[in-house]
């Protein structure tokens, strides 16, 4: 059980973590994300606990933070998304890395080769999965998106407050009066922005 309880173990879980919570900010949510991140954030927390005061460099919860601010800008700033989103990268890997100290009490505590493979892991997942997103958030608008109002779709997710449907080829977020299960069939009865309203359909489509 030691090796659950040492600063590696650690940094992969906050790395881990960060990844969900930042992928939940541009992704159409099924709440998976976030449960997620919540779930991988804690256990990080809790690691991090038992490692004792004494484990930690506290000034590095500094770029840690910071590097929310150029993550931010590139959700807004398409023209500068590349720059800002490799500056929130290397901010969120230099902070994770220098958090946890060595027991012995050197200044980093994460093996360098497993720093260097999971930074990697890091930095090309989140770089694919939030151009990818925030290019068809910003994708300008080739139809009429009532169009898909009276269509049937199928519920990704299970569907009450909220929830992910796959109508005309495309995923919307969506929400319903009733809840309705994962890959039931569903008619759209309205559209609210990018969110649609949606009841279970009784009879499957043709």
């Amino acid at each position: 059980m030691e090796i659950f309880f040492t600063a590696n173990f650690a940094y992969i879980l906050l790395l881990t973590g960060m990844l969900l919570g930042l992928l939940a900010m541009v992704t159409p949510g099924t709440g998976l994300l976030e449960v997620g991140a919540l779930f991988v954030l804690a256990a990080a927390g809790y690691v991090a606990f038992n490692l004792g005061p004494e484990a930690f460099n506290a000034w590095a919860l500094i770029p840690l933070g910071l590097g929310l601010v150029p993550f931010l800008a590139a959700l807004r700033y398409k023209h500068q998304r590349g720059p800002l989103l490799a500056s929130a990268i290397l901010l969120a890997i230099t902070g994770s890395i220098f958090l946890f100290k060595s027991p012995e009490g050197s200044l980093v505590g994460v093996n360098p080769l497993l720093a260097v493979v999971v930074s990697v892991l890091y930095s090309g997942s989140l770089w694919i999965m939030v151009e990818r997103s925030l290019a068809a958030m910003l994708q300008p608008v080739a139809h009429n998106l009532d169009v898909v109002i009276g269509q049937i779709g199928e519920a990704r997710t299970r569907i009450k407050e909220n929830g992910s449907v796959q109508v005309g080829g495309e995923l919307w977020s969506a929400h319903s009066e009733t809840a309705i299960p994962a890959g039931s069939a569903v008619r759209v009865l309205a559209r609210d922005g990018f969110s649609l309203l949606v009841e279970k359909e009784s009879h499957s489509p043709n």
